[in-house]
């Protein structure tokens, strides 16, 4: 069995541009780890930032685990990106750049059970941009839809 895809932030390929990716490892609690294998994650409106020589997970919503007590996480908080240093300071470097930033891209399990991230580093998309994104999958899809009935016979 190889690796379990848990959440993907799915408007961040909307949104921005992805220049490249890396793989990150989190800092997490007991209840957290728990509450992520059972799916209840959401990235959507998360990011991640370089603060003291350190990276951040921010806004990333990990529901409190159903068999938690008062000891439960807090849902929202900050969690701790797990990397290199030679590679904290790549990602602070590329985004000192005008224009850059850090995205999660997807939460997954490994197969040997520990949560990681898949970072991008993204360029915002502008208006014209997306329209064209948009115009140009539409035109794929019209063409796949041909192709098929070429193969069924209708064409």
């Amino acid at each position: 069995m190889g690796e379990q895809t848990v959440a993907v932030n799915r408007k961040a390929r909307h949104e921005y541009t992805i220049e490249d990716t890396l793989e990150a490892g989190i800092a997490l609690t007991g209840t957290e780890i728990k509450s992520i294998r059972d799916g209840k994650t959401s990235l959507q409106e998360a990011y991640a930032r370089i603060e003291h020589g350190e990276a951040w997970l921010v806004g990333a919503t990990i529901a409190p685990w159903a068999g938690g007590n008062r000891n439960n996480h807090e849902p929202r908080r900050d969690r701790k990106l797990l990397l290199h240093r030679v590679q904290i300071d790549q990602l602070l470097g590329r985004t000192k750049q005008k224009g850059l930033t850090i995205v999660p891209l997807r939460l997954y399990i490994t197969r040997r059970g520990k949560a990681k991230l898949e970072l991008g580093v993204a360029r915002g998309k502008q208006l014209h941009d997306k329209r064209r994104d948009i115009a140009e999958r539409d035109m794929r899809r019209e063409v796949e839809r041909e192709l098929a009935d070429v193969h069924r016979g209708r064409g």
